[in-house]
């Protein structure tokens, strides 16, 4: 019975990771893991870890998020868009929320690496059930404070509108 219970949590997952993997990143020169998002949006996450290349202060890489069709444009040459970029780093991660089905790249960047190759430790995973609306986040204390200032003084306004209503209603009768 345990087993079926476990089994069926397990079908009902919503993430899923893609790449655990260490991949050799020649000096000058990028590599990419294809995350193909046919049918529901999902936040992509990925992270890195240089393992070697590190020694010296030049193994760094960035992480970029972009379309197959950026893909092509990097690879011709062209100028190209990124959906999410790390900065160059020894380690990083970036997340992002994917909206349109399509194909999507994570490109690892060794570019800025002229003499050394990096050993990477990439993940990546996608994760389909977090909403897809912006993440909520909560006001600064001084927006409260302006907030609640504004509310109160809304308040107090109609009270003493209504007030001398009633008031004037009253002594008229």
């Amino acid at each position: 019975m345990t087993a079926l219970a476990c089994f069926l949590l397990l079908a009902a997952s919503t993430s899923i990771e893609l790449v655990d993997e260490v991949y050799q990143i020649p000096a000058a020169e990028w590599k990419y893991v294809e995350v193909n998002l046919r049918q529901n949006p999902a936040l992509v996450t990925a992270s890195f870890q240089v393992e070697s290349g590190a020694e010296s202060g030049s193994g760094t890489v960035r992480l970029a998020l972009m379309t197959r069709t950026d893909l092509t444009h990097l690879r011709d040459g062209f100028p190209h868009g990124l959906l999410a970029v790390t900065p160059i780093g020894k380690s990083g991660a970036l997340d992002f929320r994917v909206r349109q089905p399509g194909d999507y790249v994570i490109v690892v960047d060794n570019r800025s690496s002229k003499a050394l190759p990096a050993a990477v430790h990439l993940r990546i995973a996608l994760d389909f059930a977090r909403p897809s609306g912006p993440v909520v986040t909560q006001l600064g204390p001084r927006r409260q404070l302006t907030v609640i200032a504004l509310a109160f003084a809304f308040f107090f306004g109609v009270v003493t509108y209504s007030a001398r209503k009633l008031l004037r209603a009253a002594k008229k009768t």
